[in-house]
């Protein structure tokens, strides 16, 4: 059975790289042959990037690592309540992406082996 890991984003895509080191570290153990499911939770700032065509600080685009994580089966999921805040609830997302709300978080996090915060 593989390990369930939850990764908990609240940095920004842009003023550091810390949002990117967390999908990066995602889409690698994401690419193992012993792949654990992994889950995606974009809290705060970290919710644009469910949008399409972000960027972080360094100019490197975020939505194909995004899609490589969605395409890997990784669910992925924009806190409703930070989405709501900063006016991103009504827009487009890249497919696969979505908003999730805390109880659902907090089913992911009592399921997981590991939780993992950036």
């Amino acid at each position: 059975m593989a390990q369930k890991i939850v990764f908990i984003v609240h940095a920004a895509p842009y003023g550091s790289e810390r949002c990117l080191s967390a999908l990066r570290v995602a889409n690698t153990l994401s690419g193992r042959d012993d792949a654990p499911e992994v889950k995606l939770f974009l809290m705060s700032d970290a919710t644009v990037v469910g949008l399409p065509h972000q960027h972080d600080g360094a100019g490197s685009g975020l939505q194909a690592q995004v899609e490589q994580l969605i395409a890997a089966g990784t669910h992925i999921r924009l806190c409703r309540t930070c989405a709501l805040a900063r006016g991103l609830a009504e827009l487009t997302l890249i497919e696969g992406v979505s908003i999730g709300t805390l109880p659902e978080l907090g089913d992911w996090i009592m399921a997981a082996d590991k939780v993992i915060t950036f």
